[in-house]
């Protein structure tokens, strides 16, 4: 799971553009060095936590271990599935599964990469004692519940029965249900396996194996990242690697908590990839950068949260519904966004199979019928809007707040965290009570990842689902898409708990992203894939 780190509108008027103004100074690049001398630079918003892949649910931690770690399968731009490390992923009834590594991946410190690594990686990411994001995701195992007896109980054994060694080079999962959609998720970042390096004398992952992981992919830490402190990551090519490697040597992750600032480092070439451009700087980006400005489809979705599980301001579904109908996506899309983002009227990206036009009867502009819905059903008198400013959210936050106070006639206040992992810890300790701006980025392409990772009941305490909302009704139907014989027979399952979302509204969707990247003189070949993560084996510097 990957949570994604204006001007303002009232009613009846445009959105008057920001305007952006370069940083002062040379546009050479920094130091005096030439391009030649320097690490391919991107920008990137502070990492959530340290990097431990079984606790890395966010998009910034997750773009750095897709930079270091390979999966086991990777997917094309018609979002099918295709091997990467692994050889083969073979199963006969959809419930065990083999899985066959191919040959010559070695670990960044020169250790092969076996099968065990993964068993290892998978018991410890699943064990509730370790507490690990991504924990939800391997509840489909056999064994998981062994390893979560829950709050206050004691877990008596450190390995899921579902998982077994067969050799060197293969291993077996047997999940606790058929799952025909199980190949699909093993591109995830919870997936990756771990060295034998990463563990300490008591079985657990070191906090020094996390600020300098040791993974099996493209890039590898030249020194340890100290949260909170460093401003940069640095990474030089592991040439050992066994898959197409980049065509250059250094690699940066510029840390920055201002979206626009990056920009303008772009535009003055000391920055070299921006993927997450703010709407601010769209339409110069157009126009003044030409090719090197991307816009491409992607899968996610921009949403308000409601934290019903700790607040019961929101209780009512009605006041949910009526806050829904009174923001006017499309003048956002539009103007915010310069075109960019689509309404949205769905859980479910219209990139997925799944997606139906105009599912979310509430997503519809409708100011008149939110009043007086909001003022009959006792909405509360003021709200407020929380948001990260590391990323570029200002703009349609602000205008958000303005649609609510001109169209139920509250008092809205906006509320800025400065890093993305500052809002996700207080949501995660459950102090912060406003509404909260959330993004998804898909993990794997299906609609069950529009859905369990972010609504069902096991996610509040081992996923992201920050609203603490559970229904039963919805679990059930996530269970019966799961056991289904096929994906496409799972899909009508899906597309019912959908329905129960849309009836619900935990989350109210604002906007089907697009993908607005850009990048600076300095390279070319830059792609953003389906996961929203740069396709670094096609990036070459220009000399």
């Amino acid at each position: 799971m990957r949570l994604t780190t204006g001007a303002r509108l009232t009613v009846g008027t445009t959105l008057l553009a920001l305007a952006l103004t370069a940083c002062g100074g040379s546009t050479s690049p920094e130091g005096g060095a030439t391009s030649a001398d320097l690490p391919v630079r991107m920008e990137l918003g502070e990492p959530q936590k340290l990097f431990y892949p079984g606790d890395t649910t966010e998009s910034e931690g997750a773009e750095v271990l897709a930079a270091v770690f390979a999966p086991l399968v990777g997917y094309d731009d018609n979002k099918q599935v295709v091997d990467e490390v692994a050889e083969s992923i073979e199963t006969t009834d959809n419930t065990v599964w083999t899985i066959k590594l191919k040959p010559g991946y070695t670990w960044h410190n020169g250790e092969p990469l076996i099968a065990q690594n993964y068993v290892d990686a998978w018991n410890y990411a699943a064990n509730q004692d370790n507490v690990q994001g991504a924990n939800g995701f391997f509840g489909r195992v056999d064994g998981w519940a062994d390893l979560n007896p829950g709050e206050g109980q004691t877990v008596s054994t450190k390995e899921m029965k579902g998982l077994k060694v067969v050799d060197e080079s293969t291993f077996t999962v047997t999940l606790s249900k058929p799952f025909s959609q199980f190949k699909t998720l093993l591109g995830y970042t919870a997936f990756y396996p771990l060295p034998k390096a990463a563990f300490g004398a008591d079985g657990k992952v070191t906090e020094e194996y996390a600020k300098k992981p040791i993974g099996q992919g493209y890039f590898q830490f030249d020194k340890p990242y100290n949260k909170g402190t460093d401003q940069t990551i640095d990474l030089t090519r592991y040439d050992k690697f066994a898959g197409a490697k980049p065509k250059f040597t250094k690699l940066q992750f510029k840390l920055y908590t201002s979206s626009e600032t990056a920009f303008n480092d772009l535009v003055a070439d000391n920055l070299d990839v921006h993927d997450s451009l703010p709407p601010s700087a769209i339409s110069r980006a157009k126009s003044e950068l030409g090719e090197r400005y991307l816009d491409t489809p992607d899968g996610g979705i921009g949403y308000l949260g409601f934290p019903v599980g700790h607040n019961k301001t929101y209780s009512n579904v009605k006041v949910r519904e009526a806050v829904s109908m009174a923001i006017d996506r499309a003048t956002i899309a539009d103007k915010v966004f310069s075109g960019t983002r689509a309404p949205a009227d769905d859980f479910i990206n219209p990139l997925l199979d799944g997606y139906r036009p105009g599912a979310c009867a509430a997503c519809a502009y409708d100011p008149a019928k939110a009043k007086e819905q909001y003022a009959a059903n006792g909405g509360p008198k003021t709200l407020e809007l929380g948001y990260n400013s590391d990323g570029p959210h200002k703009e349609w936050i602000e205008a958000v707040a303005n649609n609510l106070r001109a169209n139920l006639g509250i008092e809205v206040t906006v509320k800025p965290f400065e890093k993305f992992a500052a809002i996700l810890d207080e949501l995660d300790k459950k102090t912060y009570g406003g509404l909260f701006r959330m993004g998804w980025a898909i993990d794997y392409p299906s609609a069950e990842n529009y859905l369990t990772p972010i609504f069902s009941t096991v996610a509040i305490k081992t996923g992201s689902n920050y609203a603490g909302w559970s229904n039963k009704e919805f679990d059930e139907l996530l269970v019966k898409g799961d056991t289904a014989p096929t994906p496409e027979e799972g899909l009508k399952f899906y597309q019912q708990a959908d329905d129960v979302l849309i009836k619900e509204l935990p989350y109210i969707p604002v906007y089907f992203y697009r993908n607005n990247a850009a990048f600076s003189k300095n390279i070319k070949g830059v792609r953003v894939n389906l996961l929203n993560q740069v396709e670094w084996a096609e990036v070459e510097k220009v000399s």
